[in-house]
């Protein structure tokens, strides 16, 4: 792998991998779906939209990867895919797949991959697409570029180019596997616009067969134990997000950014460093080592607007910036700039809209 700087030129003979193969042979863009106790994650049909973009550059097809018992939820998996842009869906269906363990969907991927050819696959950077990732890339001894925040074909090489964040998310890095594949990358929710789903859109559903035996799994899942907080609201999908850095002085001061965003109907949120101050809790921090955003409305008060932040929250419809330093990186990439103190500007903004609100329902 290697930076931008670093890419090698393509030479007249096709490229062949450092064991003998032939790049050549590997073609198409594959997504991995995340289906999980009958629910697809969001952020698979986010990369297929990404990869409908990479595919059509490269006049190569785009293909969901589907796993899981044979159900109607992996059915229905198989369709959604369809409906969000994939021509082709290779499903595996096999009871040994009804729950994630990273042995079996490792080695079910891994041997669809090597049978298939792919040159880039996508995933997902959750919980369980990372352990997967890993696995895989591991397996399959080729390049994983993790939590990227831009995919884009390179021309000249014809290989994935891979942005991140690096060194603490103050720069951004470009990477790309030139010798191996295929070319993985991992991204995060949210980072990726959600693609117009099209009902009517149908494919090629290809059945994969795999040998995969209950015995040969070492682990075993005795219960399971829901996530106490899995019904409330998702920071990442709401529509408004308001957020507060430590230009709010001290933590007794965040209930102004909560008081507005229970107003705007939306949710809150923080940056790095409130969120390792203990001013909210870790998964309410905003930002490349936190949430990725993408609402309709973000307010930020008191943040500063480092690169670390704005790869988390660029992708907002609206942002607006309330801080008192005009020079503050986040007034570079704000849509309004609001140039004054966060704390007397949150409780005139929050009493202006409830005076408002109040006014529409009287009416």
């Amino acid at each position: 792998m290697s930076g931008d700087d670093q890419a090698a030129a393509p030479s007249a003979a096709a490229p062949r991998r450092a064991d003998g193969g032939d790049l050549g042979a590997w073609r198409g863009v594959w997504v991995f779906v995340e289906l999980e106790r009958g629910r697809v994650h969001p952020v698979s049909w986010e990369l297929l939209g990404e990869g409908r973009k990479l595919a059509d550059h490269l006049g190569v097809p785009l293909s969901g990867v589907v796993m899981g018992p044979d159900d109607p939820a992996t059915a229905q998996a198989c369709a959604e895919a369809f409906r969000h842009g994939a021509d082709a869906v290779h499903v595996v269906r096999d009871a040994v797949l009804a729950h994630y363990r990273t042995d079996p969907y490792t080695r079910a991927l891994t041997e669809l991959v090597e049978r298939n050819k792919p040159e880039i696959l996508l995933l997902g950077a959750t919980t369980l697409g990372r352990d997967l990732a890993g696995a895989v890339a591991t397996t399959l001894r080729t390049g994983l570029t993790a939590d990227c925040t831009e995919l884009r074909i390179d021309d000249e090489t014809r290989s994935l180019a891979a942005t991140r964040p690096t060194f603490g998310g103050t720069l951004l890095c470009t990477i790309h596997t030139l010798e191996y594949r295929p070319q993985m990358a991992t991204v995060r929710p949210r980072v990726m616009a959600m693609p117009k789903r099209d009902p009517q859109r149908t494919g090629r559903l290809v059945e994969e067969r795999v040998a995969l035996a209950e015995d040969d799994v070492i682990t075993k899942i005795l219960s399971y134990i829901p996530d106490a907080d899995a019904d409330k609201a998702q920071l990442a999908y709401a529509d408004v997000v308001v957020a507060g850095g430590r230009g709010l002085g001290k933590p007794e001061n965040f209930r102004l950014v909560r008081e507005l965003a229970e107003l705007l109907g939306g949710d809150y949120g923080g940056s790095r460093p409130v969120a390792q101050a203990g001013w909210v809790s870790a998964d309410r921090q905003i930002g490349q080592t936190g949430k990725t955003i993408r609402p309709k409305l973000y307010i930020a008060a008191g943040i500063s607007g480092a690169i670390q932040h704005r790869v988390g929250v660029e992708g907002s419809d609206v942002i607006v910036a309330i801080n008192s330093d005009p020079n503050a990186p986040i007034m570079d990439f704000a849509t309004y700039a609001v140039i004054g103190d966060a704390l007397q500007i949150l409780p005139a903004l929050t009493e202006a809209l409830r005076e408002r609100l109040g006014r529409r329902v009287a009416a």
